[in-house]
């Protein structure tokens, strides 16, 4: 689940921060830097675990600060595939049953996941399991907050760059008295999380069987 990736950074230190030890300074650098963000095709960063080289440091003309070539390592959330996690339901909606396990709240299990014959409750807004027993079927609703265990088996690295204004917005020239701004509904982008992890439930899967039997 967690995992040290090696990186190399050129940390820039304030010179108001001149009269710290130089790998307490840099190490907070990084963090602010690094801490709570998903690097592209590497996961989520967590913490700092230790600087394994430094450079020399360097002053540049017109810029007070240093500038020092850091080699380091870093704690990351990146599970590897048919990794079995544990989380909780966040929600559900018709995409599938949105999961997050406190720190990570990108993950998603889609419909053919989940355990069959599966439904979706339009008034409810939850996923239900048809669970067979002797008696008849039963609706085992997959309530929020309800703790799932799931098995990795995709991951989704989205990058979420800022862009520039598109080719079409710029190749039309506005008429006299034409508004540039484009529409509401054409301006809103859906934000895509830059690391989802998709998921399928195990078996026996979620807290419902146990509750129903107790």
């Amino acid at each position: 689940m967690f995992v040290l990736v090696e990186m190399v950074d050129t940390v820039r230190i304030s010179p108001w921060n001149f009269h710290r030890k130089l790998n307490e300074a840099i190490a907070e650098e990084l963090n602010k830097k690094l801490a709570n963000k998903v690097v592209y095709n590497i996961g989520l960063c967590i913490c700092l675990y230790d600087v394994t080289k430094l450079d020399d440091s360097y002053i540049f003309p017109g810029d007070g600060a240093s500038h020092t070539k850091v080699n380091f390592r870093y704690v990351v959330f990146h599970p590897f595939l048919d990794e079995i996690l544990v989380g909780k339901i966040k929600y559900c909606s018709q995409e599938g049953v949105h999961v997050t396990m406190g720190f990570f709240d990108d993950i998603l299990i889609p419909p053919e996941s989940l355990q069959q014959p599966a439904k979706f409750d339009e008034a409810e807004q939850v996923w239900l399991w048809e669970y067979e027993t002797d008696e008849g079927a039963h609706d085992l609703y997959m309530d929020q907050g309800e703790e799932i265990r799931f098995r990795v088996t995709d991951e989704v690295f989205v990058d979420t760059s800022p862009t520039g204004p598109t080719a079409a917005a710029t190749d039309t020239p506005a008429q006299p008295g034409q508004s540039t701004e484009q529409p509401a509904e054409e301006s809103r982008e859906k934000k895509e999380a830059p690391y989802t992890l998709i998921g399928t439930i195990c078996e026996p899967g979620l807290g419902l069987l146990s509750w129903w039997n107790s």
